[in-house]
């Protein structure tokens, strides 16, 4: 899947990624909502998955209100760095791990229709022109919007797919 050069590309990517996640999920019967997956992944179901994805959402809300009023917001969040990321999403795991499924797609719901106004709010040129703003260094603002959304969807939607079809391949 060619990544999104354009704001049309990015809103419809987002957009059907994450409609593709869903429809997912909801494809599978209720018994396998909560299953865990196999060992050998943090994300340890599709409620931890979905929070992970609020959460980065969360973040790229932060950076961008932050960075949008010429401060530097702190990424990808405070006392962290781009080497220290295992760690963040271990953290994000802890502060997740007790919610409820239909409390996690509410959440990612509701943040995920944040992130879409931002694409919305931009233009081509102010989404896809790198060092447009001081805050996002010498990427663009689109490829921010890009890796917390329609990549990560697609990441989930593997990840989702996988654990479940060799949990239930294994019969546990």
């Amino acid at each position: 899947m060619p990544r999104p050069k354009t704001k049309t590309e990015l809103l419809v990517q987002s957009q059907n990624n994450y409609k593709q996640l869903l429809q997912l999920i909801r494809s599978y019967p209720k018994e396998d909502l909560n299953q865990a997956f196999p060992k050998g992944t943090l994300n340890r179901n599709i409620k931890d998955v979905l929070a992970h994805l609020h959460e980065w959402h969360l973040m790229m809300l932060e950076w961008y209100n932050v960075g949008m009023k010429g401060d530097k917001p702190e990424m990808p969040a405070k006392g962290h760095n781009w080497r220290t990321l295992p760690k963040l999403n271990r953290e994000i795991w802890k502060k997740n791990k007790h919610i409820e499924l239909q409390i996690a797609i509410e959440l990612l719901d509701e943040s995920y229709n944040q992130i879409q106004k931002v694409i919305k709010h931009h233009s081509n040129e102010e989404l896809f022109e790198k060092k447009k703003y001081s805050w996002t260094g010498s990427t663009s603002l689109g490829e921010y919007l890009i890796s917390n959304s329609s990549s990560h969807y697609h990441w989930a939607f593997k990840l989702i797919k996988k654990s479940i079809k060799l949990k239930i391949k294994s019969g546990k």
